[in-house]
Formats: structure tokens, C-alpha cells, sequence
């Protein structure tokens, strides 16, 4: 095992990311409204954290106090106490941002309207809006003997005031806003005035409890664990499972609160009786000066009009990559390999080879695995038409990615009825990779392979937002894999050995250790080691214990990893060999990529799978080794970009934190996404 001072906990690193994400929020060179939606990313990201990663860790502590975790040793209840006190530190800086961005919308004529300092004729408008617009469909309540607390959905706000009744009984009220929209805007004297819901209706709430003195009225925000495993509903038999997936979504909603948020400090007694009656504990109650979500972030600037371009980025379209419609049909251009690399080039040539596939009267059949789809997704019309034209369409369709089952869900059905065969992942592994494989026999009977192995979602909305890659091929090794990774999957089991592919569970782990070590061999024989490897996250140790050997060894190791990293570079003795940088910008690093050695010996992999022990261990992942030297060169431009990145990148310090890298002169500004940008708009596809 490694030393723990070499270690970071998972939960701790990823803050640190979600931190990152925050600052992005707060840099001046960065338009106005693209921080507004860095912010209202911080805030999802935040829900998303306590509903899993919260949720599973006070599930654990109940379960398995004693169990510890692999990186610091720590009690799931340590772990929790650690989360919040970050998370409780990080308030000076929320409050700065939210203040920083509203000034900056008051300068460019945005005005949150303050209820405390509220104008006249600001008022006339708030109240004509509770009057007509919110109170109609307002349904406070009462807390007594009588009128039992309401059960509190997750992520919804709620107004709770403190009162008194004329005999002198302290009593409570609830009025759930969530159904309403989160705030309306209007024009005064040129300015736009913005009004949150919760605002208003805590400034009339006397308005709707009437014979009662208000003493306080707060609003608050529920989240709820979300962390609800599905062997908690499989039951035995013929259970179809995606009637246990539909079980599951009912039972998530209702599960316990993980954190409470509010408004102003409330009353001791206000707090003491939420708390009671949530059942969570006083370290779980975050008092916010600020809004309680940031979702307005997404939506506000849509909603106004003559908009200035400046507050936002330059716009970006995709780019339909030259060699790419000139008669060649995908399967003619594969021939000798593609990359197409997202969000720079367009989603278009994807689609149109499985359209290819559909109306091509040589292609037997079309299997895909599908974990995230975009809605109204033209993948899944694709699929639809080919089962139409008598092709069989096999999806492996994931059910449980996570907070898009019900999506998935209901596209499965739409599957099914098209004619297509849909299998629901598996049991024991969730899959994840991105593999789709169109098979064809040509008049004398041989068969072809188009396989596409990507490190990104079938899905063309987030194509435009993550930076991806979708590589595709003829080679009959990969086709003969894939076609061996789908059939394994029909009939329940995992692929064991492949020959042109990685495939997890069984075949990833292993062959990257085994590449490190050969990395080692050579560092020892007096060659010259080489890694470097891009992924979302890392915190599996073994792997990890590879890369520190490897580091001792001499082996140059450079990692670009954008959340979570449970290792710590340039200690003494340890890591000084590997460096460490996070690239967060105006798009999502997604990407995989895995390099080993130089020169002849190099093998360069891209695919679905990060470092972390899901990935590495628990899911299906699929990645494929490039054979075309300007692909290779491609990929490697990457790597080379996202290291000279002087704009976007933070660089990982022995201690664990991270500091942003600096450029200091603007001659050698290097923003990695806008140069990626522009060396995939070359004419010549690269």
C-alpha cells in the first residue's frame, strides 16, 4: 500500500474540481453570462455531489461504521465531517461570487431587486405579480396536531414561516413554490428588474397566513439521497428489468435528506424543528447569503432581449471536416480511419453512417451500446429507420445512468416498438463503453466490419459542449472484437480476452499496468520511459501504485486529469517524475487518451474508460488502439496542446491543492481549446 501522505481522498479531490469550477465564475475574462452559467454549474454540481456521494457515505456510516477508506483511512463519518467542514469554508467565497456577478449585471442594467431596500414602484410590481401570478396557485399549510408535516421533494423550495397565533401558540407554515418559476423580469425606466419567487412570496407570506403573526419567514431547499442501488429492488425470477428500473425511480424520491439549505440564520426553534423533523444534523444545514440554486444561471440569459454578444463566447460552430462530402460514403473513408474530434468537428458524419447503414442493402445488421442520449435524438431515429428497412438493431441500452433512467427508460420502449432489440446492460456491470458496429456481406458473401469506438455519449447535444473523440475503422480485427463484446453482452457475460481492443472489466486494468511496467523495463535497461494519459479521474490504487514505481523508476509520467485525482505529484522520493494539470474551460474535457513509450514502440488508446475503480473494475469499457500515423500525430497534438495550456490549466501541487497556471506574457498565451479549435478547421481534416 501506498504511503498515505501520497494519497487524496476521493471525496476532498472532487470539491477541489467543483472549486475549480467556481473560480471559472469569477474570472474577469470570461463573458458575463458564461459565468453565470459556471455558477449555476458549481451549484448542479453541488446537488449532484450530496445526492451520491453524501447520500452513499451516510448510508455507509450507518451500515459500515468501521469501514475505511482505501486512500486516508478514514470512517465513512470522518469522511462526512471532512465534506462539510470544506464545504462550510468555501461560503466567503460563493458569497464574493454571486455579489461579484451581481454588480456586474447591475452595470450592464440587470438589477436584483432587494426586498429590504425595495423602491416603490419596484413594489407595485411585486405585488401586482403575488396577486395575479403566484398566490392563485400558492397552497400554504399549516403544521399542527391536525396537519401533519408534508413531505419535503427533493430539490424544491419551500417558504416556512414562524408565527404566532393570537392565544400566543408558536405555530408553523409551509408554502412549496417549486412549481413556480424561479423569478419574472420586468422593464423600469430601461433597466431590467429581476424578482425571485422566494422573495416575494417571503414578503407577503402575512398575505396568506392572515390571522397569524408572521415572526420569520424562510425559504429552504432539500437534498435528498439519490444513492439507491439497484440490488436494493431486483428480485428474483423473470422480473423484466426495466420494470425494477421504474421501481427504483419511485422509491429514490422519497429517500432521506443529506443537507438542508436556507436563507437567513432562522429562529433556534425554526431550525431545531426542521432539523427534528428531517432528521439531519446541524452541520448539515448550510445558511446562504446567496440563492439556494443557481439554475437562473442557464435560463436568464435567454430570457433577455437584445442581448449584448460580448457577455457571452464568440459563437463556435462545428465544422464538417473538409475530406468529408465529396461522394464518399463513411464506410469508403474508413478504409483508412477517422477521427472526427468534438465539440470542433460536427456530429453530422456520424449520423450519416448510420443512415448509410440503414438504406444500405448489403449491411446485415447495426449494435450499439447506449448510456446517454440527447433528447429528441436523431441516434435513435437513425436506429429506428434501419430496423424499419429490415436491418437487426441491437441496442445495449443502460438503464441505470445515473438521473437519466427515466430517458433511457422511455427510449428503450420507443426502441422496441421500431422493431430494434434491446438489452438492458447487465446485472453485476454496468456498460459504459461507446461501441457501435455495423456489419455488412457483400455479393460473394464476405463479411465486413465499420466499427466506431468513442470516448463520448451517442448523443449530439453534449457533442457540442465536451471535448470527445469517435474513431472509426474497417480493420476486421476491431470489427471481429466488437462483434465478439456484443454477443458476450446478449448473453449476460463480459468479453475475456480480445485481441485489437481493450474491454473492461477484464481486459483494461491489466493491460494498462502491463504497459507501465514495460515503461519501468526499459527506464531500468537505460532507455528513455514515457506515460502520459488523459482521463476525467484516478483513484485506483493499484493503478496507482504502478504509476509511483514507475516514477521512482524515472519513468517521465504527465497526467491530464479534470476532477478527481487521489494522487499527489513531486513528492520526495515518490512522484517527482509525474506532473499533474486539470484543463477546465469553455467546453468539457471528456476525452480518454493513453500513451505509452515513443517512437516505434508507442501504442496510443482512446476510449470510454477513466482510472477510477468503476471504470477500471465494475463497468464495460472499450477502447482501440489507432493504426494511422496522422491520426496518431492527431492525438498526440492533443497532448502537446493541453501541456503548453497557459490559459485554462491548473497544475496540481504536492500538498494535494491546485494552482492555476499563469500566462505572463500574452505573446505566449496558449488557450488549448481555441488552438485545438483552429487545428481541426484546417483544410487538410487535422
Amino acid at each position: 500500500m501506498l504511503p498515505k501522505e501520497l494519497l487524496v481522498n476521493r471525496e476532498l479531490s472532487w470539491l477541489e474540481f467543483n472549486k475549480r469550477v467556481l473560480y471559472e465564475a469569477l474570472r474577469a475574462d470570461v463573458p458575463l453570462f458564461e459565468r453565470l452559467k459556471f455558477a449555476a454549474i458549481y451549484s448542479s454540481n453541488l446537488d449532484e455531489f450530496f445526492m451520491v456521494r453524501v447520500g452513499s457515505l451516510t448510508d455507509q456510516s450507518l451500515t459500515e461504521p468501521k469501514r475505511l477508506d482505501d486512500m486516508t483511512g478514514w470512517t465513512a463519518a470522518q469522511q462526512l465531517h471532512h465534506i462539510l467542514k470544506t464545504l462550510h469554508s468555501y461560503r466567503p467565497l460563493t458569497e464574493e461570487m454571486f455579489l461579484t456577478l451581481k454588480l456586474e449585471l447591475k452595470a450592464n442594467g440587470i438589477d436584483f431587486v432587494n426586498f429590504q431596500k425595495i423602491k416603490k414602484r419596484e413594489e407595485r410590481f411585486a405585488e401586482k405579480y403575488f396577486s395575479g401570478e403566484i398566490a392563485p396557485f400558492l397552497s400554504p399549510q399549516m403544521v399542527d396536531h391536525h396537519h401533519p408535516f408534508p413531505f419535503l421533494q427533493n430539490k424544491e423550495k419551500y417558504v416556512v414561516t414562524a408565527m404566532s397565533s393570537k392565544n400566543g401558540t408558536d405555530r408553523i407554515g409551509i408554502v412549496p413554490i417549486g412549481h413556480l418559476p424561479d423569478y419574472f423580469a420586468v422593464m423600469v425606466d430601461g433597466r431590467m428588474k429581476l424578482f425571485f419567487t422566494c422573495d416575494i412570496v417571503e414578503h407577503y407570506a402575512g398575505k396568506l397566513f392572515s390571522k397569524q403573526k408572521i415572526v420569520q419567514a424562510v425559504t429552504i431547499r432539500v437534498t435528498r439521497n439519490a444513492d439507491l442501488s439497484t440490488q436494493d429492488v431486483l428480485v428474483a425470477g423473470g422480473t423484466n428489468f426495466r420494470d425494477v428500473m421504474k421501481d427504483l425511480l419511485k422509491k429514490r424520491r422519497r429517500l432521506f435528506a443529506v443537507r438542508l439549505q436556507m436563507s437567513k440564520e432562522p429562529l433556534p426553534r425554526l431550525k431545531e424543528h426542521l432539523c427534528e423533523h428531517l432528521q439531519i444534523k446541524e452541520s448539515s444545514v448550510f445558511v446562504q447569503k446567496i440563492p439556494l440554486d443557481f439554475g437562473f444561471g442557464f435560463s436568464l440569459p435567454g430570457a433577455i432581449r437584445d442581448r449584448d454578444v460580448t457577455m457571452f463566447y464568440p459563437e463556435q460552430r462545428p465544422y464538417v471536416p473538409a475530406w468529408y462530402g465529396a461522394g464518399q460514403t463513411i464506410r469508403e473513408l474508413a478504409e483508412k480511419e477517422i477521427l472526427l474530434a468534438y465539440p470542433f468537428h460536427s456530429y453530422r458524419p456520424f449520423l450519416e453512417m448510420l443512415y448509410e447503414a440503414a438504406d444500405d442493402p448489403n449491411v446485415i445488421s447495426i449494435k450499439i451500446s447506449l448510456y446517454r442520449l440527447a433528447g429528441h435524438s436523431k441516434v435513435v431515429s437513425a436506429l429506428c429507420r434501419a430496423a424499419d428497412k429490415g436491418k437487426e438493431v441491437v441496442a445495449i441500452m443502460e438503464l441505470r445512468a445515473r438521473f437519466d433512467e427515466q430517458s433511457n427508460i422511455d427510449y428503450s420502449a420507443v426502441l422496441e416498438e421500431a422493431g430494434c432489440r434491446v438489452i438492458y446492460g447487465l446485472r453485476h456491470y454496468k456498460v459504459h463503453g461507446k461501441l457501435c458496429l455495423i456489419t455488412r456481406k457483400n455479393e460473394r458473401g464476405e463479411v465486413g466490419y465499420t466499427t466506431q469506438i468513442g470516448t463520448g455519449n451517442y448523443n449530439e447535444k453534449t457533442s457540442e459542449q465536451y471535448t470527445d473523440l469517435c474513431f472509426i475503422t474497417n480493420d476486421s480485427a476491431v470489427g471481429r472484437d466488437a462483434s465478439d463484446v456484443f454477443n458476450s453482452l446478449s448473453m449476460g457475460e463480459t468479453v475475456e480476452q480480445t485481441r485489437a481492443l481493450w474491454a473492461a472489466p477484464h481486459c483494461f486494468r491489466t493491460k494498462v499496468m502491463e504497459l507501465i511496467e514495460r515503461e519501468i523495463d526499459i527506464q531500468k535497461k537505460g532507455g528513455r520511459g514515457y506515460i502520459a494519459m488523459k482521463v476525467n479521474a484516478m483513484n485506483d490504487i493499484g493503478i496507482m501504485e504502478k504509476l509511483v514505481k514507475a516514477s521512482q523508476a524515472g519513468v517521465e509520467i504527465h497526467l491530464y486529469i479534470r476532477g478527481i485525482c487521489c494522487l499527489r505529484p513531486g513528492v520526495k522520493g515518490y512522484t517527482e517524475r509525474i506532473t499533474i494539470r486539470a484543463l477546465l474551460g469553455r467546453y468539457l474535457e471528456h476525452s480518454r487518451l493513453y500513451v505509452f513509450g515513443e517512437g516505434e514502440r508507442q501504442e496510443i488508446y482512446l476510449g470510454s474508460g477513466d482510472l477510477l475503480n468503476r471504470n477500471t473494475q465494475r463497468r464495460v469499457e472499450i477502447f482501440a488502439q489507432p493504426k494511422s500515423p496522422a491520426i496518431r500525430q492527431q492525438l498526440l497534438h492533443i497532448l502537446e496542446t493541453l501541456e503548453a495550456d497557459n490559459q485554462q490549466s491548473w497544475r496540481m501541487k504536492h500538498d494535494g491543492s491546485y494552482e492555476r497556471v499563469i500566462c505572463s506574457d500574452p505573446k505566449t498565451c496558449v488557450n488549448s481549446q481555441k488552438a485545438l479549435c483552429a487545428y481541426f478547421a484546417r483544410p487538410d481534416g487535422a
